[in-house]
This record gives C-alpha cells, sequence and structure tokens, in this order.
C-alpha cells in the first residue's frame, strides 16, 4: 500500500476543515463552516456567529423569526466577508459548506464569483438548486 491510498481526497480534506471550522459557530441551533478555496489553496474561512462584537446567541438568546434565528451572520457570508475585508479575490474559486447554502446566501456566493459549492447535507432552500443551474454553478453534494 502507497501513502497514496491513505490520503483523503481534497473534497474530504477540505470539508473536514469545514467541519472543525463549524465548531466556532456562536448559535447552538445549527453549526454551519464554509471554506473558500481556489487552486487547493484555502482563501478565508466562515462559521455562523453575531454581528463583530454583539453578544452571542449562546450567551443571550436567539432573535427568532418564522422558526429561523436571525441575530447570526451565516458561514458562507462571513467567508466573503472576511475576503472582502483582507482583500481576497473570490473569482473563479469554490466554497465547502457543512449544509447547503440559503437562498440569501446563494446569491452572495454567486455575486462574488464563486463557481463550485460543495455542501455536507441538504438544508432547506429548493431555489438554489434553479439558480445554480441556470448560472452554471456547480452543486455537489458530499453526502453521498
Amino acid at each position: 500500500m502507497n501513502s497514496s491510498d491513505k490520503r483523503v481526497t481534497w473534497e474530504k480534506y477540505f470539508m473536514n476543515i469545514a467541519h472543525e471550522v463549524a465548531t466556532r459557530s456562536t448559535c447552538e441551533r445549527k453549526h454551519v463552516g464554509a471554506v473558500i478555496v481556489r487552486g487547493k489553496t484555502i482563501l478565508a474561512t466562515g462559521y455562523n456567529g453575531s454581528i463583530r462584537g454583539a453578544a452571542h446567541c449562546d450567551d443571550i438568546g436567539h432573535e427568532m423569526e418564522n422558526t429561523h434565528c436571525v441575530r447570526t451572520i451565516h458561514a458562507e457570508a462571513n467567508a466573503i466577508v472576511q475576503s472582502a475585508r483582507h482583500g481576497v479575490r473570490l473569482e473563479d474559486s469554490e466554497i465547502y459548506v457543512t449544509a447547503s447554502p440559503c437562498y440569501d446566501c446563494f446569491k452572495l456566493i454567486a455575486n462574488s464569483g464563486i463557481n463550485k459549492i460543495y455542501f455536507g447535507e441538504f438544508y432547506r432552500d429548493e431555489r438554489i438548486l434553479q439558480y445554480a443551474n441556470e448560472l452554471k454553478i456547480e452543486l455537489i453534494d458530499l453526502s453521498k
């Protein structure tokens, strides 16, 4: 057995990192992590959490609307914001997310230039399937 037989695939490697990033989430309702990658290099990470400097759900409770906690910023949005804060271009990159993006995060992903989305579980919003197809953004379900 050679060493390459023991190594995880790049997809598994980056999804493993996304799961580790999710451990930083500050809303116990759902821990989500995201990793943006281009050319096998990590550009940014993000997890769902409160506005920078604001109290966390885990500390003061949730701000609920239509069964969703709206106190948090989603992992994908946080990763995109981190890229912007550090001047990192996202054109032609890919994102690994532990759960498929909501519709709003999908729109941010599409407009940022990310053209491939890997996700670990499908989460709620079927609209992303239609728009991904229309916009030629690859959606890859790694749960299968």
